[in-house]
């Protein structure tokens, strides 16, 4: 239809200049209220709730404020959720998210995404400004996310330098608890990690949710279990003099243990045969120098996994969450409530025969009796003033928030027994530390800054995961250092010993368990799968 035969169409009559006002991007009206924003402005101070109209304030666990109908104009919301589908999404996806999001929108021209952006950055940050009496940048960062089914946002508190309030407009279709995608709050303990959800907002149409961000603002996006829906929103930050931040809390070092005295018979009642042929480890041993990481399937004996997988599912195992969860969330079994076949699972694990087999195929000094080769090496890991790369272990890894080489091997080092002996004589006799781990739906690790970065041998022993599929989650990922490539997946696999040795500069997380497992874990009538995991370190 052409623009002059549209302007005569009685079904699409001419419009007065003040319906045409009415269709502009114009915030709530009860924002401007005197009395709701002095209400405002004093709750806030006080660390008080407050509610009047369409603006709820909240304070605990940490301050934020819905305010539901920002827009006035219906239309113009209609419009610009029509306008952000046509943009152009990209994937991402690491240990603390899965979900789609635009490019900034800073420099867009449609009409409808450049007014709002005029309000968020002009009148509603003047607005905030008043209220929460903080000076608020012009600055403002801004994109547009989709969360569409299994997508999600792990637990962060979106602190980095200058951010001051974070905001969220939800466009999204009529939502309920049962779809997920909910903005959950978490409370925290005295030393400012997070601890458990104690509030969850439901995203609703032409809503907006605002909070601090501070030591204590840890959130998450639950993960979307409805399909066929988008979760579609504008988020960003308003920009200011952070809120000072505690010292950086560090958790307690894990105690690592020597071997345990055990005799051989252990590793031939267990470990299938093939593994114990002298020839079959050079072989082993050869791949994993190549490679630095291998997996042995079929690992122990049929009958010894069939008992330790039937008495995994045992109600008697007590079984522990690991926290905070913007670090980990998985189950760690109580060993003194576990059955004797996998406490001598466990056991077989930290012997000394199987340190030894732990040599033999990996050509890593495990044992006095299997000296590791690498005396002619003894300056190879020397640093351009003399000190070897394996002292002072401690680094730093930033940590997430929403806004491989050739070679396999994690860390891409071309032999995995780069340690001097110089070194290994001052860290002393080999150790180990492990532990055995339930993963189900919900469950992940994720990269964060109080992990010491050292050589280490990882190795995982999965239990219970028959027909286990990549997109379900749950699988190792090893990424370098400060970058995203990927440098090794390590896929659960029942009853495969997988090793990888790992340097300082490879890191590690586990891929956050999504609902789609649950169609899998049904299939075989649990609802979880395991693994013994341990680290050696020479």
């Amino acid at each position: 239809m052409s623009p002059k035969k549209r302007q005569n169409d009685p079904a699409t009559p001419k419009k007065s200049k003040k319906e045409k006002r009415v269709e502009l991007a114009v915030i709530n009206s009860d924002l401007r209220d005197e009395v709701i924003q002095k209400g405002m402005r004093d709750a806030w101070q006080k660390k008080d709730s407050f509610s009047n109209g369409n603006v709820r304030l909240d304070c605990a666990p940490f301050p934020h404020c819905q305010i539901t109908n920002f827009l006035q104009s219906e239309s113009f919301v209609e419009s610009l959720q029509t306008e952000l589908l046509q943009l152009h999404f990209n994937s991402k996806s690491n240990d603390l998210y899965k979900f789609q999001q635009s490019d900034d929108l800073r420099e867009r021209r449609e009409h409808h995404i450049s007014q709002i952006r005029s309000i968020i950055f002009g009148e509603f940050r003047l607005w905030l400004s008043e209220v929460l009496q903080v000076d608020l940048e012009t600055t403002v960062d801004i994109s547009c996310a989709k969360y569409e089914h299994t997508d999600v946002l792990l637990c962060h508190d979106d602190e980095l330098e200058g951010r001051r309030v974070a905001f969220i407009l939800y466009l999204v279709p009529p939502w309920e608890v049962k779809d997920g995608g909910t903005l959950d709050l978490f409370s925290t303990d005295e030393h400012c990690q997070p601890v458990s959800v104690v509030k969850s907002l439901l995203p609703r149409w032409n809503s907006l949710v605002f909070f601090e961000v501070s030591p204590v603002s840890f959130h998450q996006v639950a993960e979307v279990l409805a399909e066929g829906k988008c979760r579609l929103s504008l988020s960003g930050w308003f920009h200011g003099q952070s809120l000072p931040r505690p010292q950086r809390y560090m958790e307690p070092h894990v105690p690592r243990h020597t071997h345990i005295l055990r005799d051989e018979s252990l590793i031939f009642e267990w470990v299938n045969e093939m593994y114990l042929d002298p020839c079959y480890q050079a072989q082993v041993q050869q791949e994993f120098e190549d490679s630095s990481e291998i997996c042995l399937p079929n690992f122990l004996q049929e009958e010894k996994i069939r008992q330790v997988r039937s008495a995994l599912q045992s109600s008697e195992i007590q079984w522990q969450r690991r926290c905070p969860p913007n670090k980990r969330c998985y189950g760690r079994a109580d060993m003194q409530t576990v059955p004797s076949c996998v406490k001598e699972c466990w056991e077989l694990l930290s012997s000394e025969p199987f340190f030894i087999l732990l040599s033999n195929m990996t050509g890593l000094g495990l044992h006095f009796l299997t000296p590791c080769d690498d005396e002619d090496d003894e300056d190879d890991d020397k640093s351009e003033d003399g000190k070897s790369e394996t002292e002072n272990g401690d680094g730093e890894v930033k940590e997430g928030t929403e806004n491989g080489d050739g070679n396999t091997h994690a860390g891409g080092s071309s032999s995995t027994t780069e340690t001097s002996s110089a070194d290994k004589k001052a860290k002393g006799p080999p150790t180990c530390v492990g532990e055995l781990r339930r993963w189900a739906q919900g469950n992940y690790t994720l990269l964060h800054d109080s992990v010491k970065r050292e050589y280490a041998l990882d190795l995982q022993l999965h239990i219970g995961c028959a027909g286990w599929k990549a997109e379900f989650g749950g699988f190792t990922s090893y990424i370098a250092h400060d970058e995203d490539e990927e440098l090794l997946t390590v896929y659960p696999e029942d009853n495969c010993l997988a090793m990888v040795y790992r340097d300082k500069d490879t890191l590690k997380f586990i891929k956050h368990i999504n609902n789609s497992s649950s169609a899998n874990v049904s299939a075989q009538n649990t609802t979880a799968f395991y693994d013994f995991s341990f680290n050696y370190y020479e």
